[in-house]
């Protein structure tokens, strides 16, 4: 049987990785959102922006609930580097596929976090919750490999 302070460690540990890249997405899609052309697609990624910080915002009330109260927000350096680069090439001409790109691969990196977190062993109401938020990240990260191929 797990001891439960180990569990409660292990959810804490798990579920700061899946806010890390939560973190990365907001920011990133808030300064793609920013940098694209097509006014439907701005509006698309800044509303998906604020979806990420709802999903953070989710993740820490359940947390609390388990009694973690020093919630750590960064995101990861890689993906800072990846916004720069991004918004690099938006401003060398890269246009909106380059961003298109960029949103694709920031996707590629929250489905990872997700599935490796839900291959852990995590209580119930955790596991429902990511598994939510997962099926919500594959199905944006589908549609954005969508706009990509369709764009110019």
């Amino acid at each position: 049987m797990s001891n439960p302070s180990a569990t409660l460690e292990q959810t804490e540990l798990t579920l700061q990785s899946v806010i890390e890249v939560l973190i990365d997405g907001q920011k990133g899609f808030q300064k793609i959102g920013e940098e694209l052309k097509d006014p439907d697609l701005k509006l698309f990624f800044l509303q998906e922006s604020l979806k990420r910080a709802e999903f953070r915002g989710n993740i820490e009330t359940v947390l609390h609930q388990q009694g973690v109260h020093d919630i750590e927000e960064f995101g990861t350096a890689t993906a800072g580097l990846q916004r720069a680069w991004s918004g690099l090439k938006a401003k060398l001409g890269g246009g909106d596929r380059s961003l298109l790109e960029t949103a694709e691969q920031d996707e590629h990196a929250a489905a990872k976090a997700y599935t490796e977190a839900l291959h852990k062993e995590l209580p119930f109401p955790v596991r429902q919750l990511l598994a939510s938020q997962a099926n919500h990240i594959r199905l944006f990260h589908d549609y954005v490999m969508e706009l990509r191929r369709d764009a110019r």
